[in-house]
């Protein structure tokens, strides 16, 4: 029986996901989705009724939620820093934890004195770093690479969706940008970090939806670390930042991956909203 009013609803879908074990919250995220409402007029909704209509979209995505299918994939997108992004299953839903390295990098580029830094995104996926910098730091050039052919057509979906300038390259980490002569003030990159051995360990809800492509590193989870970083001397503005996210047990591995091809870098691990050590940020330092 359909319930009359929205709270009966998020009440009956709450519980239904709860004993699916899936997170309550979600009920309420596709309550908003489907109301197509922010979250005061989501709140004030509670106590009204719910039609039929809405009631059998919302239960719907309930059930595809609690059998697997990411909130994500069900809306068709993720918030990031602000902004709506476009998510499917060609690229990696978004998380808070790269938030964080955005963060870090846009400080970085507000405390340089230099106009029309020059900025590439390595393994864009959905463009979520290089459309947020693009956006946030107006005056630097973006440029962003991604092998996979249908994660960068999202990625420029993204990107003219929200009026970002970012050009985009199709190919394999940084080879691209190796066929150019630009050097970089910064260099940023979410890459495949996850070991082979951990894929199958983890929750259905990643494993089975977000692109493989896009999670899982070769061998130990730290060849994509290695073949950039060997380009870092060619690519990296002699006083330039390097900013990577890693695993959480990753840190010391990559920064000595990193010291290797720089000696003379300064590498700072930094630790995320969980204190967890989850970003490397590696500033040249040859002169």
């Amino acid at each position: 029986m359909k319930p009359a009013y929205m709270y009966e609803a998020l009440n009956r879908a709450s519980s239904f996901l709860e004993e699916n074990k899936r997170e309550p919250k979600a009920a309420e995220l596709l309550m908003k989705h489907h109301l197509n409402v922010g979250w005061t007029d989501f709140h004030l909704a509670r106590r009204e009724p719910i039609t039929d209509d809405v009631w059998t979209a919302f239960w719907r995505d309930v059930v595809q939620h609690a059998q697997g299918v990411p909130v994500q994939h069900l809306t068709g997108y993720e918030e990031f820093y602000g902004r709506r992004f476009h998510v499917n299953e060609h690229v990696l839903i978004p998380r808070p934890e790269t938030e964080e390295l955005v963060d870090g990098v846009l400080r970085w580029i507000r405390n340089q004195r230099i106009t029309s830094l020059q900025v590439a995104d390595i393994g864009t996926g959905s463009g979520v770093i290089a459309i947020t910098l693009a956006l946030e730091a107006p005056d630097v050039q973006v440029r962003a690479v991604e092998l996979d052919r249908k994660a960068l057509e999202t990625a420029r979906q993204n990107a003219a969706n929200l009026g970002a300038s970012v050009e985009f390259f199709e190919g394999s980490l940084m080879d691209p940008l190796l066929e150019g002569e630009t050097k970089y003030d910064v260099i940023v990159s979410n890459p495949p970090y996850i070991p082979k051995q951990e894929w199958e360990a983890l929750d259905p809800l990643v494993r089975d939806h977000d692109p493989k492509l896009a999670l899982v590193g070769e061998d130990d989870g730290l060849a994509c670390y290695r073949k950039m970083a060997v380009h870092l001397p060619a690519l990296l503005q002699s006083r330039g930042l390097a900013a990577f996210e890693i695993g959480d047990r990753q840190g010391n591995d990559v920064s000595r991956i990193l010291q290797k091809e720089l000696p003379l870098a300064d590498i700072e691990l930094r630790h995320d909203m969980n204190d967890k050590p989850r970003m490397v940020f590696c500033e040249r330092n040859d002169v």
